[in-house]
């Protein structure tokens, strides 16, 4: 995939994913690209009014790119666990992707003899 493609989906991507979180009441992050911390592949600033998600789109697969999109989102809203594994699924679809199997740890979730296999 071409840069200016990769950039035209990033911005086509940037306002689908404000346009969702908005739709549910949630921060819409603003996007950016590249990240101001040299080395790293995404980064999310906190300010009064939202959040600004920052992704590294050189050399990268387009869905690494995307996932951390989604996951700046989540992270901008500080979900609980299982409210953010929905708003991810729902980003995957809004997106046209399939979202990767995320597995929610949550007391409900594990078998009852693990604990007292731990202990």
């Amino acid at each position: 995939m071409s840069s200016s493609q990769t950039t035209l989906d990033f911005a086509h991507a940037a306002r689908l994913l404000g346009r969702e979180a908005r739709r549910r009441g949630l921060v819409a992050p603003s996007f950016r690209c590249p990240p101001r911390i040299v080395g790293v592949q995404r980064s999310v600033r906190r300010h009064r009014t939202g959040a600004v998600v920052a992704v590294q789109l050189k050399g990268r697969p387009w869905l690494a790119v995307l996932a951390d999109m989604i996951e700046g989102v989540v992270v901008a809203n500080d979900l609980d666990p299982q409210r953010a594994a929905r708003l991810r699924t729902d980003l995957w679809a809004a997106a046209g992707g399939e979202s990767p199997e995320i597995v929610v740890d949550t007391p409900e979730a594990a078998p009852a003899d693990v604990a007292s296999k731990v202990a």
